[in-house]
């Protein structure tokens, strides 16, 4: 007879497969194992297919804000639009976004974070729809203005969703995602908008839509929400689903009803209670993180990138931006791959480092350029900054605020506290955009060591304030955040 070897786990013995499989207490264990293993496989299936049915979210959200760069000529053109009403149209976006960030905790806690995703994508295929039949800036306008309502929703709900539905070893990477489909959106928006009518791209903004309303037909809704709703059978069947069939459930079901519990009998969250010793350490991180991750710069140089080069003095911004859009995707998988290995505190401080170099570098090349000093110098300190810079953004500053935003709110104040870091988020989105032309035309080196500045402040700030969440659940973050206030 042919002899199969095998290991004893325990023993680190040679065993005959064919003779031992013979052994009823052997069959047994083996019998467990291949359980065991079916079941997490089942569990994470579920898991990871409810993450992608919500970060379809995400990439609407990519594809939203990716819409406007290679559409601006032809739809100017084809409408006849000055550049102030193009602008506006622009810009309108964020105004909607504003809209919907304020609204996205009052909705999701009413409706579900089903209900809220849901919600989003109506107004996003309503918008698009809009675009598509639009004649003139006004109705124009109105559906740029009901996409943006519609990914300012988006931006607080999916992170979120993601966050209370996955396992603690899985959180990190699985709500990094959430970014890393916002920058393919808005990649594949800028893609196939160089390639197609700015009528159609705004059709292929339909399918993320779809996709997420047909997945969210087949997802469970977050088990903390239900919990919180007082919808008991449907928690212990949400969660159940997500974490395996035969799994035991019960400690963390007795986990998440417990903390549910001890915030149920606290007064309902009013916008004051935000400042509030009980969750102002809560706010501080999570607002601050906002803050910084906006005023590094970010939109202003991912928007005007392609002016960025040009003014360096590349003859064609094309290639720099192509690199960007190299750049951006593999770097965000690493970060999704890293974030639960490396943990949010290093990785945070280690992307604003990378964000730091990269504005130095490109503020030295304007300065260079400024006082006629080695001008053969200035293109390649210019791309390479600016590649920098986008690099290290994609790694960390970009994904981590969202993640630990989803992590740090207890559920009770989490759609009032979130609401509140979103809106700060699209505002300071919007105060960059605006102000990055004027601040180039002011001093341009002036404009890129300014955001190093706040690169700089970030670094100091996370290692005096933000915790480490890595491995812990949602209740232990919390209870870590009171302990130390």
């Amino acid at each position: 007879m042919a002899i199969q070897e095998i290991k004893d786990v325990e023993r680190g013995e040679t065993l005959n497969r064919v003779e031992d499989l013979g052994n009823p207490l052997l069959k047994k264990v083996v019998e467990q194992d291949d359980q065991e293993e079916s079941e997490t496989n089942e569990s994470y299936f579920t898991v990871l297919f409810s993450t992608f049915v919500a970060v379809c979210g995400s990439f609407e959200f990519g594809s939203c804000v990716g819409y406007s760069a290679p559409t601006q000529s032809s739809i100017r053109q084809d409408l006849n639009l000055s550049l102030a009403e193009f602008s506006m149209f622009g810009s309108i976006l964020t105004i909607g976004a504003m809209l919907g960030a304020v609204m996205s905790g009052h909705i999701s806690d009413s409706t579900g974070r089903k209900g809220a995703m849901r919600t989003s994508a109506c107004f996003c295929i309503t918008g698009w729809l809009a675009v598509f039949f639009s004649k003139s800036a006004l109705l124009l306008d109105v559906g740029r203005f009901f996409t943006g309502y519609g990914i300012g929703v988006f931006s607080y709900v999916v992170p979120v969703y993601i966050a209370e539905i996955s396992p603690k070893n899985l959180r990190g990477a699985l709500t990094t995602l959430n970014q890393l489909m916002i920058v393919i959106g808005s990649s594949v928006s800028f893609l196939i908008g160089s390639l197609i009518s700015w009528k159609i791209l705004a059709l292929t903004g339909l399918a993320p839509c779809i996709v997420l309303l047909f997945g969210l037909c087949f997802i469970p809704e977050s088990p903390r929400w239900l919990a919180k709703a007082g919808r008991e059978k449907e928690f212990r069947v949400a969660l159940q689903k997500l974490r395996g069939r035969d799994t035991d459930i019960a400690n963390e079901a007795e986990e998440i009803q417990a903390s549910i519990q001890a915030l149920d009998i606290l007064p309902k969250a009013r916008i004051q209670d935000l400042v509030s010793k009980k969750y102002g350490r809560s706010v501080i991180i999570g607002v601050s993180l906002m803050v910084f991750q906006q005023f590094v710069g970010i939109n202003g140089i991912g928007f005007y990138a392609s002016e960025t080069f040009v003014k360096a003095g590349l003859s064609s911004g094309k290639l720099g931006t192509i690199a960007i859009a190299c750049v951006q995707v593999p770097i965000t998988v690493l970060g999704t791959v890293l974030i639960d290995k490396c943990g949010r505190r290093p990785l945070i401080m280690i992307s604003s480092g990378g964000i730091f170099l990269g504005c130095i570098l490109t503020g030295t090349s304007f300065f260079l350029k400024g006082q006629s000093l080695l001008l053969e110098w200035v293109p390649f300190l210019a791309v390479g900054g600016v590649l920098i810079y986008i690099a290290a953004f994609s790694i960390g500053m970009g994904p981590v605020p969202w993640v630990i935003m989803s992590e740090i709110f207890p559920i009770n104040v989490k759609g009032i506290a979130g609401s509140l870091v979103v809106l700060v988020n699209w505002s300071g989105a919007w105060a960059v955009s605006y102000t990055f032309n004027f601040l180039m035309s002011w001093s341009s080196p002036g404009t890129f060591y300014m955001y190093s500045a706040f690169a700089v402040m970030t670094i100091i700030f996370v290692a005096k304030m933000v915790p480490e969440t890595k491995g812990k659940t949602l209740e232990e973050i919390q209870a870590s955040i009171r302990r130390e206030t």
